[in-house]
């Protein structure tokens, strides 16, 4: 239970106690801004508590923005403040300055808190009301206006259309949302939350992948149905979180892991269902898991890059972009080619149901091969024009996202020494095309691949021997991502070893969830993983060079190198599986809610 506090006695008929009530707050009503502040001081220290103006005249929903969104330690509309645990220390020490300044009304206080939260240096959320009210009048005259305006505007259909993404890809926007948003208003009413529409999308994807796996005609429809089904709920549940502002850490994390989960199971439910029949497509399907990470971590890669880009700088970058938003054509047609998760879903969907699993991977990959040209040469061109510099903030994440291990490490420290000059993505791509140049010109088990790997590990170390503040530096941690995974899949389908394939997906697979969560810990502000787990789980180059040395030793000897393969899998996603889930459940993150990328 919240705490609300009514700096006075509400107006006759003033339906405020009530709404108040109705979002979960217990109302104390005061009497000026002394007797506010004792009852401030005697609603416990952990607990959230709400300022509210008696004369509040608003729709319900815009004290539901105010008043009960997790994500933000303080937030504001007129006549209402929340605090929630981290900004009561500054609230009360705002509310002793006010109380101590004679003739202040208390029914000033929220506003005045506000403002000086915001001095105090507490950033006040206020959150966007477009047609809903919110006001304070002063008059009798006021408030019969403020409350026609009420009457005027229906709250419950702007936040239904509230809890639709405001950019989102064409599918998604004209095919799901319209009556998605429905399924989570309904699931909203009945206490659903959004991480149970989560879990249910997960397992619905993973029946999808079960019945695309069986190799018949029926199952592949099935599978095309029940992966749309799947998306259908994986857009509820944003849009649950959205309506009934239940955002959390977990959530996010949830929903943004699950996704990477269900993509690659209904990939692998593929490549077993084309095994059944004969076919075997597992280096496409791995090929098309690898070119989708690569792609998205270009995507995030970017973007952290760039997250703090201000005034000319990004007004630069953004020019043409800018331009091309007026034709408005122009920003469907760019969200449809770079191939959105609504979009490729869908396609997966009706391909799987009406032809073979060789032919989804192939329009998979040429689908995404194009996106990830298109949108990596944009990034680029932006990043040429860029004048700003990147801060020490951005450059850190860059590292982070790197995944450099111990031998990286070590390269790094002596090459800082010889005073080398700042080539990282020179550096990272000249150590990738090595080592998977030679994965791809020598034969399988050739020593010289483990040479190359190691050569690897010595660019790998040099491209992060200085902060990764260069235009182009946001380029290396996908570069590693691609040398990496795609040594991984050359050693794996060139080599004898039968089941090879599989095992190195089931690899990749569980590397793969590393560097995602790397991602989703950086964004909810948290930090990279631990260094121990970096250098447990050996860094990129580390990981790289022992795949290498046991295609060298094991690639000749049966199916040794799938056995060794699986085994590293199975470690891999030992170690960062159950540090992941220690750390998110208990993590001490804000709630947040990532609104994700179209991709």
């Amino acid at each position: 239970m919240s705490t609300a506090i009514l700096t006075g006695p509400p107006a006759p008929g003033s339906s405020l106690d009530g709404d108040l009530r109705s979002l979960g707050f217990d109302v104390r009503i005061a009497s000026g801004a002394e007797e506010t502040g004792a009852l401030l001081a005697d609603v416990p220290a952990g607990e959230r508590v709400a300022l509210v103006d008696p004369r509040f005249v608003g729709h319900l929903h815009a004290l539901r923005l105010a008043l009960t969104d997790p994500r933000f330690p303080a937030a504001a509309v007129p006549g209402a403040l929340t605090a929630q645990a981290e900004a009561r220390p500054a609230l009360t020490r705002a509310l002793d300055g006010t109380s101590a300044t004679p003739g202040t009304p208390a029914a000033d206080l929220p506003g005045a808190l506000a403002d000086t939260l915001d001095a105090d240096g507490v950033a006040v959320h206020r959150p966007q009301l477009g047609t809903l009210v919110a006001t304070v009048p002063t008059d009798a005259e006021a408030r019969h206006a403020a409350r026609a305006a009420v009457e005027a505007v229906d709250d419950e259909a702007v936040r239904l259309r509230s809890a639709v993404k405001a950019h989102d890809g064409f599918f998604t926007t004209f095919f799901i949302s319209p009556y998605s948003r429905h399924i989570a208003r309904w699931c909203a009413r009945r206490g659903l939350t959004p991480n149970q529409v989560t879990t249910a999308s997960l397992l619905t994807a993973l029946v999808a992948a079960g019945c695309a796996a069986t190799g018949e005609r029926a199952g592949y429809v099935a599978a095309g149905v029940l992966l749309l089904v799947s998306f259908v709920l994986d857009c509820t549940d944003g849009q649950l979180a959205r309506y009934a502002l239940k955002y959390s850490t977990m959530g996010a994390w949830l929903d943004a892991t699950f996704d990477r989960a269900k993509e690659y199971a209904f990939y692998a439910g593929l490549a077993l269902g084309a095994a059944r029949n004969g076919d075997d497509v597992w280096a496409l399907a791995l090929g098309a898991m690898v070119l989708m990470t690569c792609r998205h971590v270009v995507d995030f890669s970017f973007n952290e890059a760039n997250a703090e880009s201000t005034g000319a700088a990004a007004k630069t970058s953004l020019a043409l972009s800018s331009k091309l938003d007026g034709v408005g054509w122009t920003v469907w047609a760019r969200r449809m080619i770079i191939l959105p998760i609504g979009e490729r879903w869908a396609m997966i969907a009706v391909l799987t149901a009406v032809t073979s699993p060789r032919i989804v991977f192939w329009a998979l990959i040429a689908g995404c091969a194009f996106g990830a040209c298109y949108t990596t040469a944009g990034r680029v061109l932006r990043s040429l024009t860029r004048k700003g510099k990147r801060s020490d903030r951005a450059a850190r994440a860059l590292y982070d996202l790197t995944d450099s291990g111990p031998l990286a490490e070590v390269v790094a420290r002596a090459a800082r020494r010889l005073s080398f000059p700042d080539p990282a993505p020179v550096a990272a791509f000249l150590g990738a095309a090595l080592v998977v140049g030679f994965a791809l010109g020598t034969e399988p088990g050739d020593v010289t691949v483990v040479a190359a790997a190691a050569a690897y590990a010595v660019f790998a170390g040099v491209a992060v021997t200085r902060p990764l503040k260069g235009a182009l530096d946001w380029l290396v941690p996908p570069l590693f991502r691609a040398a990496e995974y795609t040594t991984v899949l050359v050693l794996a389908a060139r080599s004898d070893s039968p089941g090879a394939l599989p095992a190195a997906f089931g690899l990749v697979a569980a590397v793969a969830y590393h560097h995602y969560d790397t991602v989703y810990r950086i964004r909810g502000g948290t930090g990279a993983p631990p260094a121990w787990l970096v250098r447990v789980t050996g860094g990129h180059e580390g990981r790289t060079l022992l795949v290498t040395v046991l295609a060298a030793l094991l690639a000749g000897r049966g199916d040794d190198f799938t056995l060794a393969l699986t085994a590293l899998a199975v470690a891999v996603a030992l170690v960062v599986l159950v540090e992941s889930v220690r750390f998110w459940v208990s993590a001490g993150a804000p709630a947040v809610h990532d609104e994700g990328e179209t991709a």
